[in-house]
């Protein structure tokens, strides 16, 4: 529960509260993985990282992170006002110490983390060192937001914990870049977007402290049309197109576990094994017949993700909703997807978890151009009911998509 020294602070804010922005930087690393040689992960990946890290994520319906424009100042506050009416923020700063001001800002929505930089130097440097979101990591305090791309060049970002849309800027134009095959991939507090230049593959950063795109880090063994999945500031890939063994997979981290499923080892044979890596152990297990039905040899990858550590499919072929039984190794169906969501043999729909629910995104057009839909399901053990939590005019293919959690 916030003090009245934090409803104060949350009181300044109120006059800035309207603008929406995007922030966040944090050191990445990758950890490649392609044909028959399973390269050892980073040693980095110790057990005290892994313990705590997939988390228990509030419910967008219920976020426990107070709306800055709800809360009011309480009466008998001590807190000098301005002679304009205002609170004077150096008084606040002086009389709550930075201790206090970081509690208070740890536990504000992120959505209204550009209006807090806007106030003084002492917020802006919290916020765009990234110093608040270590810290909210160690506190599990988490917010996910959902970025795709239905254009080649441009994204758009949705905060479903305050049901807003925010402002992304539009990528560099480099022309071979943009007609490339690209993956997306949210790490820590950046979305990095992969891609090819006319003779070399390069990796574009979008950074939320800075609102900005930079190049990014290329990895050792570049590849594109590859599986990957990301552990708060790590992330693995593995497979794609110049690695040996698969394209076109997917990967995802359950159980503390990565799990490459799915894909392509040569352009007509199709896949149905899944590999299994232990971070713990740092080793590989295959597991036959995993990813069974899942992709077909003109088909997108197999649109998979992970709630609570239990795994589903977006079978886009039937538009079916399925969930992985881990025991029997079997692909249990669930429901129906959203109707008004459609594919090209899974190209243009984006399925992905974020937080406790599963997202499926996707676009239908109609006599004023192209409208993506955005719906969500809590998995409850009952059959899916999707409800439509977003929708905007905008291209209806969903090129990319990645999820950031901090």
């Amino acid at each position: 529960m916030l003090d009245g020294r934090c409803y104060l602070i949350s009181r300044l804010f109120r006059s800035s509260c309207e603008q929406e922005s995007n922030w966040h930087c944090m050191d990445y690393s990758f950890h490649g993985s392609s044909g028959n040689k399973k390269r050892r992960l980073d040693e980095e990946f110790e057990e005290r990282q892994l313990e705590g890290q997939v988390k228990v994520n509030r419910s967008p319906q219920q976020p426990e992170t107070p709306d800055i424009k709800d809360m009011e100042l309480p009466l008998g506050s001590p807190y000098h006002h301005r002679s304009d009416g205002k609170y004077s923020d150096s008084n606040i700063v002086s009389g709550l110490g930075r201790e206090l001001i970081i509690s208070c800002l740890l536990h504000l929505s992120r959505s209204d983390y550009a209006a807090v930089a806007s106030l003084n130097r002492m917020f802006r440097s919290l916020i765009h060192s990234g110093e608040l979101y270590k810290l909210r990591r160690k506190m599990d305090i988490i917010e996910h937001w959902v970025y795709f791309s239905c254009s080649i060049h441009e994204w758009d970002a949705y905060d479903p914990y305050r049901e807003r849309w925010i402002m992304v800027p539009k990528m560099p134009p480099t022309e071979s870049f943009m007609c490339s095959d690209k993956e997306s991939l949210a790490v820590g507090t950046e979305l990095l977007v992969f891609g090819k230049e006319v003779n070399s593959h390069i990796v574009l950063r979008y950074s939320i402290l800075t609102n900005s795109w930079s190049p990014g880090l290329v990895m050792n063994s570049p590849r594109c049309l590859f599986g990957s999945a990301s552990l708060g500031d790590k992330a693995i890939i593995a497979g794609g197109i110049n690695a040996q063994a698969r394209k076109l997979c997917s990967g995802v981290f359950m159980d503390g576990k990565f799990y490459v499923i799915g894909g392509m080892a040569s352009n007509t044979k199709v896949l149905t094994c899944g590999e299994e890596y232990d971070l713990e152990r740092r080793s590989w297990r295959v597991i036959p017949d995993m990813s069974s039905g899942l992709n077909g040899a003109s088909g997108a990858p197999p649109l998979v993700a992970v709630v609570n550590n239990e795994l589903y499919a977006a079978h886009y072929a039937d538009k079916e909703l399925r969930k992985y039984n881990k025991v029997n190794n079997t692909w249990v169906g669930l429901g129906r997807l959203p109707e008004s969501c459609v594919s090209m043999n899974g190209w243009g729909l984006a399925f992905r978890a974020c937080g406790e629910r599963l997202i499926v995104i996707g676009g239908t057009r109609d006599s004023f151009g192209g409208m993506i839909e955005l719906n969500s399901w809590i998995p409850n053990g009952e059959p899916p009911v999707w409800n439509m939590i977003a929708s905007k005019h905008s291209g209806s293919f969903v090129y990319n998509c990645a999820v950031m959690g901090c």
